[in-house]
């Protein structure tokens, strides 16, 4: 092992770039190599990339030029690699390789092949590949939670997306190869499972021939995990099978994360979404009536081409009146090789800034309402950090998914990684606050 070089891993982006940062991790560990969190001790750096906006994108080239400026030999994974192959190869003398994203699995291949003395381009035009419960992984979050990928791509083409573009069409696993991932997960101690996908409402339809979300979540419900959240659920396919699987299944939090994006059926239609402007008022009333303790986030993109103030204003009422525990709010990012990109009535940013803000403004006493709720309740409570210098507690409830949503602070003694009931006492606008109940 000791000629082998170290490499470290920049990891940037979304849960499922992450998901595929902990597969390299694994591989090369298991390869022997070294790997280091150090950037600066490793002979290697990959940078993990995103390319799925234009701020990403900045953050993304602002960690290879730090790199570059510091001769670092850097391996270019993810998203931006598949994107731009070529003038990474070209601008970046630094760049080693590049890795698409369905090629990550092949990196211990491609560090040797550098090793050689080679200058590796390493990416399909069409990524096909999806990692599964034999694929090495080396986790990276904290130890009481997971992310579980239960399909890879996108069928649909929205407007203003480029996901399918960059990770290909949809390629869900077999319900049994999740089922022994999530096994496994469980086996290292974990207590929280995230499934993440595209559009997990369609899992199972490319293989299956029809969505069976509803199977899955049954056969997780046999596993001994005390909670499953689910991320990315289109509220079209939520089924009454499928919401009937989230209530019959104790370990499936009633957490539910729609990406809306719109209210207004002509900017839904613009969007390209699948809906077709169909997310209507009774689709939000018809999940709140079979899940009245869900908990309901969502994301929204104001300052789409062709957005009027009326389009806007339809927008703040929905959200006014849905009054979702938590909102997202984006301004719309342009994107060449999007369809929205050539669109005309394109809006200054300024207004799509206003817009945002407005919108977030409007969303914040809703949040401090539901929060308030809280107050008074013993909730459960997964512990993930510990202060070291008050000694305070940080975790999350069921209500809380990993860095999008609040947080809960804790005082009183419990051990990282465990779920244990707290009484919470007080409540802002984003986050909770309680103490341990001893039993």
């Amino acid at each position: 092992m000791g000629d082998k070089p170290t490499i470290a891993i920049s990891h940037l982006g979304c849960e499922k770039n992450r998901i595929d940062t902990e597969h390299m991790l694994g591989m090369l560990v298991e390869a022997g190599y070294g790997v280091d969190t150090n950037e600066e001790l490793a002979d290697y750096v990959i940078v993990n990339t995103c390319s799925f906006i234009e701020a990403a994108r900045q953050e993304s080239v602002r960690t290879l030029v730090e790199l570059a400026e510091a001769n670092k030999k850097i391996v270019i994974t993810g998203c931006m690699a598949q994107h731009f192959q070529e003038q990474l190869l070209e601008e970046l003398p630094e760049a080693v390789a590049v890795v698409g994203t369905g090629d990550y699995h092949k990196i211990v291949n491609v560090i040797e092949r550098v090793e050689q003395g080679e200058r590796v381009k390493q990416v399909s035009i069409e990524p096909t590949y999806i990692a599964d419960e034999t694929t090495p992984r080396y986790r990276t979050t904290t130890e009481g939670v997971a992310y579980l990928r239960v399909a890879e791509g996108c069928d649909y083409r929205c407007a203003f997306c480029i996901i399918p573009h960059l990770r290909g069409n949809q390629r869900s696993r077999t319900i049994e190869s999740i089922v022994a991932e999530a096994e496994q997960l469980v086996s290292q101690g974990v207590k929280e499972i995230i499934l993440i996908s595209q559009i997990t409402t369609n899992y199972g339809l490319d293989i299956y021939g029809k969505p069976k979300l509803a199977e899955l979540l049954r056969a997780l419900g046999k596993v001994d995990i005390p909670w499953i959240r689910m991320h990315y659920a289109y509220p079209t396919g939520l089924t009454p099978d499928v919401i009937a699987a989230i209530q019959e299944t104790p370990n499936v939090l009633p957490y539910l994360d729609l990406p809306l994006q719109h209210s207004h059926p002509d900017i839904l239609r613009a969007m390209n979404r699948p809906w077709q402007g169909r997310v209507n008022d009774g689709i939000i009333d018809r999940i709140k009536t079979a899940l009245p303790t869900a908990v309901l986030r969502t994301t929204f993109i104001v300052g789409f081409p062709g957005e009027t103030s009326e389009h806007f204003e339809h927008l703040l009422e929905f959200v006014g009146r849905h009054e979702f525990d938590h909102v997202g709010v984006f301004t719309f990012s342009s994107e060449e090789g999007t369809p929205a990109y050539k669109l005309p009535n394109q809006l200054p940013q300024e207004v799509m800034d206003d817009r945002r803000y407005q919108l977030m403004e409007l969303q914040q006493p809703i949040s401090q309402k539901k929060n308030q709720q809280e107050v008074g309740k013993i909730v459960d409570v997964l512990i993930e950090q510990e202060n070291p210098e008050s000694g305070e507690l940080i975790g999350r409830s069921g209500r809380f998914s990993p860095e999008v949503d609040g947080l809960v602070y804790v005082k009183g003694q419990a051990k990282l990684g465990t779920i244990v009931p707290i009484a919470i006492h007080h409540a802002d606008t984003y986050d909770l606050y309680g103490q341990v109940v001893n039993n």
